[in-house]
């Protein structure tokens, strides 16, 4: 900490609202609230909400609803003051600058949840899974940062290296005995241990695939021939006019994306470039940029129009597109208009009518079969973090070099070095190791106020 190591900030938006909460941190917290508040000195209550007149050197600034929080046992483990202000800007600038006279300081991005990391109140995963909080857009994301910020993954990572440090701490001892060649850790127990380690690692990152997913929203791109009805179901999907619809072909020359929630996860649709040879230079710009949103995506919908293809034409055409954008999509073959093809129902694609509107639940709940199937086989805790991914993936290879040398026999003190790799990479993820640097751009993403 500093010399001013008492620090404040709006712990609300910015802008106008019926309420603006204003906080404080630090060992002067309550000082600096004793300094603002009108009238004799108060013996602050813990923990119960008070109605209190602020002042500054110019007169009355507002009423404000004040808790104190009493270290340890506040957010970020110091004595913290929450101030409920009227949500006038202007009364909440001039809270601060009063605080600030006081000798507070204004406090960074992300400072109040530093400080309850550097205070032991949170480990680097659930002060990661606050600003996942703030950020997420859908219920299943909300879901999976709050499960996060309870524990529940900082212990499966613990259980973990718990169990790499209790065996190495077994070899080291044979280490010290080592003129008595004597065994303490057994080859064969630590070879069943490395095998299940390594798979676990292996399911969590797995796990990223739909934790990342829910976390970002699942893109889904729709690409086709001009004219096959792409703008007509992202509006359809939408329920609104978003793309412009058009009999002219090649009307989208650029993509268009929005948003939608279903069963409480969030999709990303990317309405694309109609896919044809053309000589149009601005529209085969389009079209490339379509190829390219289609290998970003997690889901393609391929649409094709049901009046002129039939369904091995169509499927032909889904086979090209998959070697033009690889393995990774999930590609869902729909043929489009066939309200107007007078074709029955297929067994190899979907048909719907963008128009109509028929089809598009089967359409949606292809959608949220996708997104299910990346969640199978996770054992109930799913990463959502890249950062938590890379360590996993540098334990995971410490884990195999250590399995590898016990096959080769190597010695224990070898052993014991990837061990401890496998634990150092393990505890980057909770922060019981993590540089500082690592620390700046974790935190430096926060809102100010958290």
């Amino acid at each position: 900490m500093t010399d001013q190591d008492t620090i404040c900030a709006p712990a609300t938006a910015g802008g106008a609202a019926a309420v603006a909460v204003v906080r404080l941190s630090g060992s002067r917290a309550v000082a600096v609230l004793d300094s603002l508040a009108a009238g004799p000195a108060r013996a602050w209550p813990t923990r119960r909400a008070v109605l209190v007149p602020l002042v500054d050197a110019d007169g009355p600034i507002d009423e404000a609803l004040v808790t104190v929080f009493r270290a340890p046992s506040s957010y970020t483990g110091e004595e913290v003051v929450e101030l409920g202000l009227h949500g006038s800007p202007y009364i909440v600038q001039r809270a601060l600058e009063a605080m600030v006279k006081a000798g507070a300081r204004l406090a960074r991005p992300g400072e109040f949840t530093l400080r309850a990391y550097l205070n032991r109140k949170l480990d680097l995963s659930q002060a990661e899974a606050v600003a996942d909080l703030i950020a997420s857009q859908s219920a299943a994301a909300h879901r999976l940062a709050l499960q996060q910020l309870r524990g529940g993954y900082s212990a499966h990572i613990d259980a973990l290296r718990q169990q790499l440090i209790d065996f190495c701490a077994l070899i080291e001892l044979e280490l010290d005995f080592g003129e008595e060649d004597v065994t303490f850790a057994r080859r064969d127990d630590l070879d069943a241990l490395l095998v299940d380690l390594t798979g676990l690692c292996t399911r969590l990152i797995d796990s990223f695939r739909y934790g990342n997913a829910v976390k970002q929203g699942v893109p889904v791109a729709i690409v086709g021939a001009p004219n096959s009805g792409k703008s007509t179901l992202l509006n359809a999907l939408l329920q609104e006019d978003r793309a412009i619809v058009s009999d002219i072909p090649g009307t989208t020359r650029d993509t268009v994306e929005e948003t939608i929630t279903l069963d409480g996860v969030l999709f990303r649709f990317i309405d694309t470039a109609g896919l044809r040879e053309t000589s149009d230079t601005v529209e085969r710009m389009g079209i490339e940029r379509s190829y390219r949103k289609a290998r970003e995506a997690g889901i393609v919908v391929l649409l094709g129009d049901a009046a002129a293809l039939n369904e091995d034409a169509f499927l032909t055409q889904t086979a090209l597109l998959r070697g033009r954008i690889g393995e990774g999509p999930h590609v869902i073959p729909v043929l489009n208009k066939s309200d107007l093809s007078g074709g029955g129902p297929g067994g190899r694609v979907l048909r719907i009518s963008a128009r109509t509107g028929q089809g598009l639940d089967q359409l949606k709940q292809a959608f949220m079969h996708h997104v299910h199937a990346l969640h199978e086989g996770d054992g109930g805790v799913v990463v959502t973090n890249a950062r938590h991914v890379e360590a996993l993936a540098h334990a995971r290879q410490a884990l195999e070099d250590a399995r590898a040398g016990l096959s080769q026999g190597v010695s224990g003190d070898l052993l014991a070095i990837d061990l401890r790799r496998a634990q150092h990479h393990l505890g980057e993820i909770t922060g019981r190791i993590t540089p500082d640097d690592v620390l700046g751009s974790i935190f430096g993403r926060f809102c100010i106020g958290k």
